[in-house]
């Protein structure tokens, strides 16, 4: 089958329109929130207004029906002009996205509807105090009691978890089954039993909402379970298959951000009597960037496409999302080595863009379990 990436003018258009926004309504505003480590709900409103939040849900539902090519196109330019702020967004697609693979069309319906009529997020509940990349070791119990699942325990580290009007919680209905016992269920904002709280001092990405949600005796329609019994571990790990590729992108758009920052900067800074970008020490620094950016976005092009094929896109996406956000984090640094001691102060965005593109190399999968996936995939040929 033949790949061919030259964009379409509807996804040109896409990408002005995607540029655009991050340029007049992220960057001026992305070390405010950071400072202030405030959601900047103004953003996701005007997300909303033009039509690139929860962008992925399908027409029949409300939404663009984006495929995951128009995801990362958008990705990169909203990383660009602020990680943190694009991990909004992309975190509600990672909470639809359950829905989407594992939801009745009944489902679907109602809570995509909450997620379209208005500016709304989604989340996703899957890691605990407890366990992160051990995903099966869960201990938020579900019980099943009449028409209801009551249900008991803690998830952490979750993006929009404060705000979401819909969270797929992750729970296990027997510990001792481990994946076999774990059951996907929306939660809705302000069920019963159910609380958020916010977490304060993260290095980066502090625009974006990190909650610890607490689950008292939370009683949730029966109704709302995605799937059967035992098919929460496949929908988790499904999820993130496609969800890791948009983690990508935003790594591409803050490398792509850090080259421009640093190439603006060794045009104007001089030393020796002659701008620092005439030295090559600072040329091969520009070098190295351009030549992972490339190679990232070119990757992350083809994981969204075997993806946007109905192929088998697992290992694409977790070498995608490796290898770009480490691309991004050496990009970031290599910045900030170019600015020198102003790459280090608030005064320049470098070092704002290392923070936030570290977090990129831990969430949906560490990447040391990106390795794992991927050498799984060499092995079982």
């Amino acid at each position: 089958m033949p790949i061919d990436f030259s964009l379409t003018d509807e996804q040109k258009e896409l990408q002005k329109l995607a540029r655009r926004f991050a340029k007049e309504q992220i960057a001026p505003i992305a070390a405010e929130y950071d400072a202030k480590e405030e959601v900047p709900w103004g953003v996701v409103e005007k997300l909303h207004e033009v039509g690139l939040l929860n962008a992925i849900i399908p027409e029949a539902y409300g939404g663009l029906g984006l495929g995951m090519l128009e995801e990362v196109i958008i990705g990169e330019e909203l990383a660009w002009g602020c990680m943190g702020i694009y991990t909004i967004p992309m975190a509600s697609d990672l909470g639809i996205t359950p829905i989407l693979l594992a939801g009745t069309h009944e489902q679907k319906q109602r809570f995509f509807k909450k997620l379209t009529e208005k500016p709304a997020l989604a989340a996703f509940a899957l890691s605990e105090p407890g366990n992160g990349s051990d995903a099966a070791a869960l201990r938020t119990r579900a019980v099943r009691e009449g028409d209801h699942y009551v249900l008991s325990g803690t998830k952490t580290w979750i993006s929009n978890g404060g705000e979401a009007e819909t969270v797929v919680v992750f729970a296990t209905i027997a510990p001792e089954l481990r994946h076999k016992g774990v059951i996907a269920i929306v939660v809705e904002k302000g069920t019963p039993g159910f609380t958020a709280h916010k977490l304060h001092g993260k290095m980066g990405q502090r625009a974006s909402g990190t909650y610890e949600l607490v689950f008292e005796d939370c009683r949730v329609p029966a109704e709302n379970l995605l799937g059967q019994e035992g098919d929460g571990f496949k929908i988790a790990m499904h999820t993130l298959d496609k969800t890791r590729i948009p983690v990508a992108a935003g790594s591409v758009g803050v490398a792509r951000r850090a080259l421009e920052e640093a190439t603006k900067y060794a045009k104007e800074r001089e030393a020796f009597g002659k701008p620092i970008a005439e030295f090559q020490a600072i040329q091969f620094k520009l070098a190295e960037m351009l030549m992972g950016l490339e190679t990232a976005r070119a990757y992350t092009y083809y994981a969204a496409w075997l993806t946007d094929q109905g192929l088998p896109q697992a290992h694409a996406a977790a070498i995608a999302k490796a290898y770009a956000s480490e691309m991004a984090f050496e990009a970031a640094n290599q910045a900030i080595q170019i600015h020198g001691g102003f790459g280090y102060m608030h005064e320049y965005p470098v070092e704002k863009l290392l923070r936030d593109v570290k977090l990129n190399q831990i969430y949906e999968g560490t990447n040391e379990i990106q390795r794992l996936i991927i050498a799984r995939h060499i092995l079982s040929q």
